[in-house]
């Protein structure tokens, strides 16, 4: 039991990286939402533990909470990913139709602007 707690809390910056990560944004990109330098990002990613004040701001940052930090694993985004998907599959979402609707909306939108552009 305290070993799984202890892993489940080990180190913060890697936590953070990862989530920085799946999220697609760079260092630099958080620092600039932090109004910090990409290199007191380097550094933070770098420790095992963060202060509770600057995990707030940077869970705000990347859009999750401090709690998501704190017990983030790999495990979870992937049971998420899995459920995402059985779930949409679930829904028979069928992307053609989508794309055919799409495709009539702008046909009908250009044929508005041609009928308008005769008036003139």
């Amino acid at each position: 039991m305290e070993t799984s707690e202890k892993t489940n809390r080990m180190h913060l910056g890697r936590k953070i990286s990862r989530i920085r990560e799946l999220r697609g944004m760079k260092q630099e990109a958080l620092a600039t939402e932090l109004g910090i330098s990409q290199q007191a990002i380097s550094k933070l990613e770098q420790s095992e533990e963060i202060e509770e004040s600057t995990l707030e701001k940077v869970a705000k940052a990347l859009g999750v909470t401090a709690e998501g930090i704190k017990h983030f694993t790999e495990e979870t985004i992937f049971n998420n990913i899995n459920n995402f998907h059985d779930n949409s599959i679930q829904n028979n979402f069928n992307p053609i139709e989508k794309i055919v609707e799409l495709y009539e909306r702008l046909l009908a939108s250009e044929k508005e602007k041609i009928e308008l552009l005769k008036k003139l």
